[in-house]
């Protein structure tokens, strides 16, 4: 696919999916979400890739959906509407369930379907000068529909509730206490900090493992207690016989460091 709205980029082990729309504040619409789709089923099935990095050129992250997007979609029926917001909801899921881990890099807005993008994302830098974080939609009369499912998994139903109603937009800082961000750097240390991160993750941690764990975290999430461990005491015994797990052990009996391709 030719991209218009975004970037795609690999070095060293990292795939950079960059939203390019700067002089649009990286607005989403329906072909940035096709794109995004097409960009990271890509990264996916690359075995070169370790970790995907979500990154946005200019001054903010994204500030939402597009205005003539929206303007769009308000004349859509029922089915069109559906099937719009099915791509949507099949993005988040694939970035969701990616079994690479996605790092989301913010600086400045990231709004409604924007936050939506970085929620989403396994980890989250954000810029602390700049970083602001807001499911907005309630202000337009809108939902944030789709990404609830993910927001109360990330930082409960109690601060879902409050993010969302109210409709307000939070600090970096804010948005670490309650769990929406994992680290706040200054501005100008955002690319490198998430590079460092990646980089990290790809030379310290299984490819396998890290697959597996996100497994777990995306499927026992809806199971009754006793299905959960069930799930997760079978995909136990089956990590521990792949060739991840045995190279580990082996390192570890005899004191070897182990550096992950």
């Amino acid at each position: 696919m030719e991209y218009t709205r975004i970037k795609y980029s690999v070095s060293q082990r990292i795939c950079f999916i960059t939203l390019s729309r700067p002089e649009k504040h990286n607005a989403i619409d329906d072909i940035m979400v096709a794109e995004l789709s097409a960009a990271f089923q890509t990264a996916q099935r690359d075995s070169e890739i370790k970790v995907i990095i979500l990154n946005a050129e200019g001054d903010s992250f994204s500030s939402g959906a597009d205005l003539a997007y929206l303007q769009k979609v308000s004349k859509y029926d029922f089915d069109q509407n559906q099937k719009d917001s099915s791509n949507l909801m099949k993005l988040f899921l694939q970035i969701y369930t990616q079994r690479k881990p996605v790092l989301a890099l913010v600086q400045g807005n990231a709004l409604a379907g924007g936050c939506g993008l970085a929620t989403v994302c396994d980890l989250v830098v954000a810029a602390k000068e700049t970083a602001r974080f807001g499911y907005t939609e309630a202000r337009i009369g809108f939902i944030p529909a789709i990404v609830m499912v993910f927001l109360i998994r990330r930082v409960g139903e109690a601060r879902a509730r409050e993010l969302t109603l109210r409709g307000n937009t939070i600090g970096a800082d804010e948005a670490m206490q309650i769990g929406l961000v994992n680290l706040v750097v200054p501005a100008v240390a955002l690319e490198e900090t998430g590079i460092k991160l990646a980089n990290e993750l790809s030379t310290h941690c299984s490819g396998s493992s890290m697959g597996l764990v996100k497994e777990l975290i995306s499927r026992i999430g809806g199971m009754s207690m006793n299905d959960a461990l069930d799930y997760a005491a079978n995909l136990n015994a089956l990590t521990r016989m792949t060739d991840d797990c045995k190279k580990g052990i082996e390192s570890f009996l005899k004191k070897e460091p182990i550096k992950w391709q």
